[in-house]
C-alpha cells in the first residue's frame, strides 16, 4: 500500500513538473522600451488610455477592469467603472490592489515618479500606443498576450480587415478622377494635421480620400505633423473638403474654421465644405475605426456611402 501511494505521488510530481515545463511565457517589448513578461494573465487592470479601455472590452475583459482614465464615455459600462489618473497619489492605485496598469508613452515620459512607485509596489506598468494600422494589429495581439486573450485578438484582427475589405470594394468604384483631395486637421490653433502613416490618414485613404498634405513631417515620432498656414493655403484651390478631428486636442468648429485669416482662399471654405468628425473614430486604435471610415465615406462620398 506504501509502495502505491509513493507511485501516485511521483506520478502527480511528473506531471506538476511536466505542466510548469509547458506553461507558456510570452513576452514582448514595450514604447517604453521595456521587456513585458507574461508568465500569467494579468486578471485587475487598471487603463489610463480610453484606447486601451475599448480593446479591453473588445477582448471581453468588462470583470479585469477595475479602474479607467477620466472622461471615458465608451462603452457605456466604462462609466460604472472608478476613475484613475496620472495625476493621483501612488498609494491610490495600491490600495485597488492592481496587477497592471496601462498607460501611454506620454505618461511613461511625463510622470515617471508615479510608474517608478508603481514598479516598486510589485505592478507591471506598461506603455503602449501604435502610431500606424500595423502597429494596430501588434498592439491588439500585446494586450491579447497580457490578458489571456489571444484568440480573441487575432478576432479583432480579422474582423477590421474583413471591414476595411468591404470598404475598399465600395471605395474601387470611384473612378479616381473623381477622388475628393482633403485637407485633415489635426489641431487647428498650431496649424497641425497628421503624418502620412498616422491610422487618421489610413482612415481618410480608406474612405477614397486624397491627403493633400502627403508631405508632412511626423513632429517628434508622433502621428502629428506640423503643416503651418502658408503650406495650407498653397493648397487653396485644390482642397474640396476640409476635415477636421474634434477631441481633447482640437475644439473645432465650422465657424472658427471658415473666421481663420486668409482661409477664405480655400476652395472647401468657399464651398462651405467643412466637416468635423470625433476623433474617437478616426485617431484612436480600436474597432470603430471601421466607423471612421464610414462617417469620412459618407462626407466625401454621400451618394455612395
Amino acid at each position: 500500500m506504501k509502495e502505491k501511494i509513493i507511485s501516485v505521488s511521483v506520478i502527480i510530481l511528473l506531471l506538476m513538473v511536466s505542466f510548469n515545463a509547458s506553461a507558456k511565457v510570452s513576452s514582448f517589448v514595450d514604447k517604453s522600451g521595456n521587456r513585458v513578461i507574461i508568465e500569467k494573465p494579468f486578471k485587475r487592470i487598471v487603463s489610463l488610455y480610453g484606447a486601451h479601455t475599448e480593446n479591453l472590452f473588445s477582448l471581453g475583459l468588462n470583470r479585469g477592469i477595475i479602474g479607467v482614465s477620466k472622461n471615458e464615455a465608451y462603452p457605456p459600462q466604462v462609466m460604472t467603472k472608478p476613475v484613475f489618473s496620472y495625476h493621483d497619489d501612488a498609494e491610490k492605485f495600491m490600495a485597488a490592489h492592481p496587477d497592471l496598469v496601462l498607460i501611454r508613452p506620454m505618461i511613461a515620459r511625463g510622470y515617471r515618479n508615479l510608474v517608478l512607485k508603481l514598479q516598486k509596489a510589485g505592478i507591471t506598468v506598461v506603455s503602449l500606443q501604435p502610431r500606424t494600422v500595423k502597429e494596430m494589429y501588434s498592439y491588439w495581439r500585446e494586450l491579447g498576450m497580457l490578458t489571456g486573450k489571444e484568440t480573441e485578438a487575432e478576432k479583432m484582427i480579422a474582423k477590421f480587415r474583413n471591414g476595411v475589405l468591404k470598404i475598399d470594394s465600395l471605395v474601387k468604384s470611384i473612378p479616381l478622377s473623381n477622388r475628393k483631395r482633403v485637407y485633415f486637421e489635426a489641431i487647428h490653433s498650431k496649424m497641425k494635421t497628421f503624418s502620412p502613416s498616422s491610422i487618421a490618414i489610413f482612415v481618410l485613404e480608406s474612405a477614397g480620400g486624397i491627403n493633400i498634405a502627403d508631405d508632412a513631417k511626423a513632429v517628434r515620432g508622433t502621428n502629428i505633423a506640423a503643416y503651418g498656414k502658408e503650406r495650407i493655403l498653397s493648397h487653396a484651390n485644390e482642397i474640396d473638403i476640409y476635415l477636421a478631428q474634434r477631441g481633447a486636442m482640437n475644439r473645432a468648429s465650422v465657424k472658427r474654421i471658415m473666421e481663420e485669416g486668409g482661409f477664405g482662399a480655400i476652395k472647401a471654405v468657399r464651398d462651405g465644405k467643412i466637416y468635423i468628425i470625433d476623433e474617437t473614430i478616426v485617431s484612436r486604435p480600436t474597432l470603430r475605426l471601421l466607423d471612421g471610415i464610414y462617417e469620412t465615406g459618407r462626407i466625401l462620398y454621400p451618394g455612395r456611402f
